[in-house]
């Protein structure tokens, strides 16, 4: 999980995000992005974003005409966000309208952040926005999107990129994965865990993970990773290897690799040292100032790996995230 520059101060009004609507979108991202970012959080005691929809047309026909969406704020709307969602249709060979593109490198001059679900991809690459730089797109449409924009750096196989003010999300279900980490990104762990709880959702699928894996229906017995990971989520203080995964598994080594690589896209090792880093973010928001002991707790062992793992995995150090996502910060 990479972090940019903070988007957000506790202290000022909440960060606008704007999601621009235009013919043929996809209701699904955009039920996302409402999830995410429009609903009011009284569990949290304030809100956390001001959100808007904005079209370039009073009334925008969705998906295959699936319904028509009206009584939205023009797109002049967009000139104020602070997070632009650009549009996204299944149609990606259809040029987008000049106004749109416009208003996306408007956004992007003045330093909004700008993300893309699905083939929202292809609105940013044609604004012209994402030349050499990072992005993903879903997997069906990576060589058509190499084919139109090769100065782009398409990384066809992860569920997202975050490369700063550029966010990528491959496909349908990882929008909400995009969605979860910029929450994070924004207002801590603690934060984006309770809107995964809240959307019934997993709080945290790293952006590196495999977009398609396989997912075969189990022989008997069951081979579902689901009691092996609840057990090590209860041990992270503890010496945990893959090895001692595998055999509390009753498996081999190499065969929980297998599953790992199957079942969740990633690898043992990765997965532990994110579920470590999530744990040790949450300790420093809910106060705990001593790192030693937050290493200690998270399972990270030294305050030195801390700092790595912190560093590598949220861009911050744990003094600047507490300064950040702390109980003290304003």
């Amino acid at each position: 999980m990479q972090q940019g520059s903070s988007h957000t101060s506790r202290t000022a009004a909440p960060h606008r995000v704007v999601v621009i609507v235009d013919e043929n979108s996809n209701p699904f991202e955009l039920g996302c992005a409402t999830e995410v970012f429009g609903l009011r959080r009284p569990e949290l005691g304030r809100d956390l974003y001001d959100f808007r929809l904005c079209s370039p047309q009073p009334r925008t026909p969705m998906r295959d005409g699936f319904f028509t969406l009206t009584a939205v704020a023009g797109l002049e709307a967009a000139e104020t966000a602070d997070t632009l969602i650009v549009p996204n249709r299944p149609d990606v060979d259809a040029p987008r309208r000049p106004a749109v593109l416009e208003a996306v490198r408007r956004a992007h001059a003045r330093g909004a952040r700008l993300v893309g679900f699905c083939s929202g991809a292809f609105t940013l690459a044609e604004a012209g926005v994402l030349d050499g730089r990072r992005a993903t797109a879903h997997w069906q449409w990576a060589d058509a999107f190499r084919a139109r924009f090769p100065a782009v750096r398409l990384e066809p196989d992860v569920l997202f990129v975050d490369d700063g003010d550029i966010l990528t999300a491959a496909g349908s279900a990882a929008a909400l994965d995009l969605g979860l980490h910029i929450v994070r990104r924004d207002h801590g762990a603690e934060v984006a865990n309770s809107v995964s709880r809240r959307l019934v959702f997993a709080a945290h699928r790293d952006g590196g993970q495999r977009q398609f894996v396989e997912r075969p229906v189990p022989d008997v017995p069951d081979e579902s990773l689901a009691p092996v990971l609840a057990w090590a989520q209860q041990r992270l203080d503890r010496p945990l290897t893959v090895a001692g995964l595998a055999a509390r598994a009753a498996v081999s080594p190499a065969t929980l690799h297998r599953r790992f690589r199957a079942q969740l896209g990633t690898t043992p090792l990765a997965w532990l040292t994110a579920e470590r880093l999530t744990l040790a973010c949450r300790l420093i928001e809910l106060g705990e100032t001593r790192l030693e002991v937050v290493a200690r707790r998270s399972g990270l062992g030294t305050a030195a790996n801390l700092r790595a793992v912190m560093r590598r995995g949220t861009g911050l150090t744990p003094l600047a995230y507490r300064r950040r996502f702390g109980p003290a910060a304003p």
